[in-house]
């Protein structure tokens, strides 16, 4: 679990991650450098859920580096969905296109991507953070100081 607290006393009890793949943390279906890494930084910490319509394929490549299997999810209402069966309050979510909004604005933290495919106005104004790339939104995770530094009020 990842745990932090606000200076105005607001909690995050964080238990899951779930990531967009294509656009959030690969480009044409390719992991960017550093992701992978990072993501095995954070599994002791977080359950890691990928969630994929696949659209530039590449997904059995990506769950073999990941060791994940990656969930096919395409519609934004489907990414919602999957984050409310988790229990959305315990859910930091990354993504960057038009179908992650939804998702973004109902996980407790909800990062928006801003990387090579740029991201979709709807995800950038559902997003409670917006990173410039996925290495600096992994990061964030990896270093809660910097989330209770720009989540502060």
């Amino acid at each position: 679990m990842l745990s932090f607290t606000l200076p105005d006393g607001d909690e995050y009890r964080l238990a899951h991650l779930c990531l967009d793949l294509n656009g959030t943390l690969a480009l044409d279906g390719r992991l960017l450098e550093g992701v992978a890494e990072r993501l095995f930084a954070l599994r002791p910490q977080l359950s890691l859920h990928l969630l994929t319509a696949g659209t530039h394929g590449g997904v059995d490549v990506v769950e073999k580096t990941l060791g994940l299997r990656a969930v096919p999810i395409g519609q934004g209402s489907e990414k919602e969905a999957y984050v409310a069966s988790l229990g959305a309050e315990g859910v930091v979510a990354l993504g960057n296109g038009r179908n992650d909004a939804a998702m973004l604005t109902l996980a407790r933290l909800g990062i928006c991507v801003l990387g090579p495919e740029g991201a979709a106005r709807e995800t950038l104004l559902a997003s409670d953070i917006v990173a410039p790339s996925p290495q600096a939104a992994l990061s964030l995770l990896l270093h809660p100081d910097r989330l209770r530094a720009t989540l502060r009020r």
